[in-house]
């Protein structure tokens, strides 16, 4: 057991499991979901989902990952006793590297970008870094990969948790930093007026619902193993319940920061005459990252190059500390199930994931959308179902209460023992079902 590896700190864990929930989908996704459906309506029901939904989830995966000390597909194979399991760990390490493929390519277009920012700085330019090319997205989602294989090859403790420790402060420090500044401009504060003024009546309305319990599953990174093969290098001393709230926390913390930075800094383009607006609905995902908001700094002069530098840099953050919890899915099967040394495991995974990157990246237009749709939208929910069903219906209740004992041997009588067991075997299943049921139609 001890080979595998173990957080050395719950400050660790925390901020490793965090740094995987935070990547870009929170930073581009969540804000202008936020002004989009009713400003702080969204934000508080995003709140209630993330706790009434998301939470659950998160602990079945902790759970089971320490109970077993095991990657995702030995984890759920020794549950269900069966090749059930095995398959179901199969389908997630499968879905994981394949949004790692995808995410690579964008994480490779934000360090073009931060370089292309560098460069500005000192009056030079290059145009090829930020002009969409086979030949650049190659480069740099080959450099990003490298990154992730330097980290992953570390191991947990002097890889995984060394390195989350140092990027997470700093993701944090810069966002902060860039939310003061930002708030200091015109136009500011019809940004702020946008994030935190809830539109009352719409904050039941189905749609939002069902936006605000889709971002937060996925926002915390659940569904394809990473929470659970992070549970597997956990303390056994360590009181799980308040462990994963503190992950939550964190999580949903970095979201609304995140919402407060760019939701501001969207109008205070506006203001300086950028368009943020398609078809009466904000800008959002790669053209608001890539366009509206690289157009303000612009407006900006030769602070606004400093502001974009660091912006950049808070992107390769988020997306590093996400791709190396993706990364260590498949590594942790292929070290504990085939004995496969770590370095060789993890240098093995990454150039496949490059290969698979390369065809994306040579079929683009065909490719990109589609592999990003059957992830996301259908293959994530549907193993959060599945996951669900092994924490509820499959695994032995007394096995579970066994597990989280050795962290508190008062947990039976919390009132996290007296509602997850049954929340989770009856009211995550339907609710991420009838999620499911929507985005499929």
């Amino acid at each position: 057991m001890a080979a595998r590896g173990l957080f050395s700190s719950r400050l660790g864990f925390v901020l490793a499991a965090a740094g995987s929930a935070v990547g870009l989908g929170n930073i581009w996704g969540f804000p202008t979901k936020v002004a989009e459906n009713g400003g702080a309506a969204f934000v508080a029901m995003y709140l209630c989902m993330a706790f009434l939904l998301a939470y659950p989830v998160l602990m079945a995966e902790l759970i089971i990952g320490r109970a077993k000390r095991a990657n995702m597909i030995d984890a759920l194979r020794s549950i269900s006793g069966n090749n059930i399991g095995a398959a179901v760990g199969s389908v997630g390490a499968v879905t994981v590297i394949l949004i790692l493929a995808f995410y690579s390519i964008v994480a490779g277009w934000m360090i073009s970008h931060l370089i292309d920012s560098v460069f500005s700085i000192a009056a030079f330019e290059s145009p090829w870094l930020t002009d969409s090319s086979i030949s650049r997205n190659i480069i740099f989602m080959a450099i990003f990969l490298v990154f992730t294989c330097f980290v992953v090859i570390g191991g947990v403790s002097n890889g995984i948790e060394r390195w989350s420790v140092r990027l997470m402060p700093t993701l944090l420090v810069l966002i902060i930093a860039l939310i003061v500044y930002v708030s200091t401009q015109s136009g500011a504060m019809d940004g702020w007026r946008a994030f935190l003024i809830p539109d009352i009546q719409r904050a039941l309305e189905p749609g939002l619902l069902i936006d605000a319990m889709g971002q937060a599953f996925f926002s915390m990174s659940l569904g394809v193993g990473t929470m659970l093969v992070y549970g597997s290098y956990v303390q056994k001393n360590e009181n799980l319940p308040k462990l994963g709230a503190s992950v939550a926390l964190v999580d949903i913390g970095v979201a609304i920061l995140a919402g407060m930075l760019i939701i501001p800094a969207m109008y205070v383009a506006l203001h300086n005459g950028v368009e943020i607006f398609s078809e009466g609905k904000l800008i959002e995902g790669p053209t608001l990252i890539f366009q509206v908001l690289p157009s303000l700094f612009d407006t900006m002069g030769y602070v606004g190059t400093l502001i974009g530098t660091a912006f950049f840099a808070l992107m390769v953050i988020a997306a590093l500390t996400s791709s190396i919890s993706m990364l260590e899915v498949p590594v942790a099967f292929l070290v504990d199930n085939k004995g496969m040394h770590r370095r060789k495991a993890t240098i093995l995974l990454s150039t496949f994931v490059f290969v698979l990157s390369t065809i994306i990246v040579l079929n683009f237009d065909a490719l990109f959308g589609l592999v990003i749709s059957l992830t996301t939208e259908y293959s994530q929910p549907l193993l959060g179902l599945v996951l669900c069903i092994f924490a509820g219906w499959i695994w032995r209740r007394n096995e579970i209460l066994a597990e989280l004992k050795q962290g508190n041997d008062q947990v039976e009588n919390t009132l996290f023992w007296k509602i997850w067991p049954w929340y989770v075997k009856f009211v995550c299943p339907v609710v991420i079902a009838a999620m499911f049921y929507r985005s499929v139609l």
